[in-house]
This record gives structure tokens, sequence and C-alpha cells, in this order.
């Protein structure tokens, strides 16, 4: 089987665990303001490489691998969820560890033959990176032009298969670095009891030379980059949540 690759990076050290092999997939139906890979949204676009081709890739560096493994990211890599099937099946033949970073976008709980690939993905799948990029669902369709609904949902549903997860997400100015909103993500994902790490990102500005080279416009191009130290902040402030929810209990 074949999938639209838009890249791949041998050396990835923070796509999960150690050292990574990551495949950036093409195609995301998500229109993040901040995103900057505006490269890889358009569908069926980019290099075709088949499973056997992607492996391949990967065993020529495989002593780099121990404590590490694959990472697929994107784009969105769940919009080619049959490709990832296959790949992952190949990859646990060859006791690879198997992480997908993703937005969760796609899962629909109501579509019962996606679900059923869902649950084969992710009885191959080691670790989650779960991108969360807005709590309040509102604002999340004015951040990304998509419901955080089934975003929401795929995270519950990793939850009951016990997948690991690491939640990861961006502190951006005007619009996450919010003391309500970040307090919010800490209790809703102090809930999930497979939750194993949390990175809290800051927002840069580095993606608006690929916009200039792609003639798109910058929607963010006023706004000044978040300091680490304001990072830090904000993670304390999730981090309030996760305990006041696990204080409570998780339900």
């Amino acid at each position: 089987m074949k999938g639209y690759v838009h890249s791949l990076e041998s050396f990835g050290t923070v796509d999960g665990p150690g050292i990574r092999f990551v495949i950036f997939l093409q195609g995301c139906p998500m229109r993040c303001l901040y995103c900057h890979n505006p490269d890889t949204w358009e569908i069926n676009k980019g290099r075709q490489m088949d499973t056997d081709e992607i492996l391949k890739a990967y065993q020529k560096n495989k002593p780099f691998y121990k404590g590490g493994g694959i990472t697929v990211t994107g784009g969105e890599p769940l919009l080619q969820i049959d490709f990832l099937i296959e790949l992952f099946q190949k990859a646990k033949q060859q006791d690879i560890h198997t992480c997908i970073d993703t937005s969760g976008i796609t899962f629909n709980p109501d579509n019962q033959v996606l679900l059923k690939k869902f649950d084969t993905l992710t009885s191959l799948t080691d670790l989650v990176l779960l991108d969360i990029k807005h709590i309040d669902p509102e604002e999340h369709v004015k951040l990304t032009k998509q419901s955080n609904e089934h975003i929401l949902a795929f995270s519950r549903y990793l939850d009951e298969r016990k997948i690991p997860v690491w939640i990861r997400h961006v502190v951006v100015p005007g619009i996450t670095d919010n003391r309500e909103y970040l307090y919010r993500l800490g209790y809703y994902i102090g809930g999930l009891s497979n939750l194993k790490a949390l990175d809290v990102l800051p927002y840069h500005s580095m993606g608006k030379v690929k916009y200039e080279g792609l003639g798109i416009d910058y929607p963010l191009k006023s706004l000044s980059d978040l300091s680490k130290a304001e990072a830090v902040e904000a993670k304390k402030v999730i981090l309030e949540g996760i305990r006041k929810k696990r204080s409570e209990g998780i339900s």
C-alpha cells in the first residue's frame, strides 16, 4: 500500500521517547492560524511511498533508534488510516515502537466502519501524541476552522482503550494564553487515566517564511512569539487544573 508522504526525518528528538524516525504524511483538514506546515495541507499530494520503502529507510539507521521508534505525523496522519494500519502491522512484526502525532480530528464514534479501523490501528499503537488546540468549542473553531467535538471524543476513546497519551498544547498569545482556558484544559485532561505526559509549547512565528514562499497570507503576522518563561507559567496553570480534577477522582 502506498501513502502520500510529505517528508522523512531520520533523527527526531521531540516526537516521542528516544530518537525517532519521523514520517510526515500529506493532507490536513485543519487550518490552524499558527500552522507552520501549510505545505502539508493539500491531500493526495506529495511523494508516494509504500510501507516497505519506509521501513527500509528506518532499518538503515536502526541502531540509533534503540529506546525510540517510528512516529507518524503530518499534516494529519489519520487521514491515511489504512496506510497507517499496514505500516504499523509491519512495524510491530519488527518489534518497532509505534507512535502517532495527531489532533484526532478524523475520529468519528458514530461511523462503525471507521471505528473498526481505529480499533485495529490503536491495537498496534504504543503511544499517541494528542494535540489539543483549544479546549473551548467556539474558540477552537475560530482557531482551526474545525470543531473539537471529535478530538475530545478521541481522547476519551484512547482512555477507554488504555493507549498511553502525551498531550500537546501550543500556547498562543491572546488566543490560548488565557488562564480560564488553560485551567479548563488541565481539568479536562486530568480526567484521563492514560495521560503520561504534557508538552506545553510556546507559539513561534517561524512558519511565516513558508507562507510567503507559498503566496499565502499569514494570519498572525502581527503576533509576537511567546517566551519560554511564559510557556512555563501556562503549564503551571494547566497542572493546577489536572491536580484539581484528580483530587476529585478520575471519572
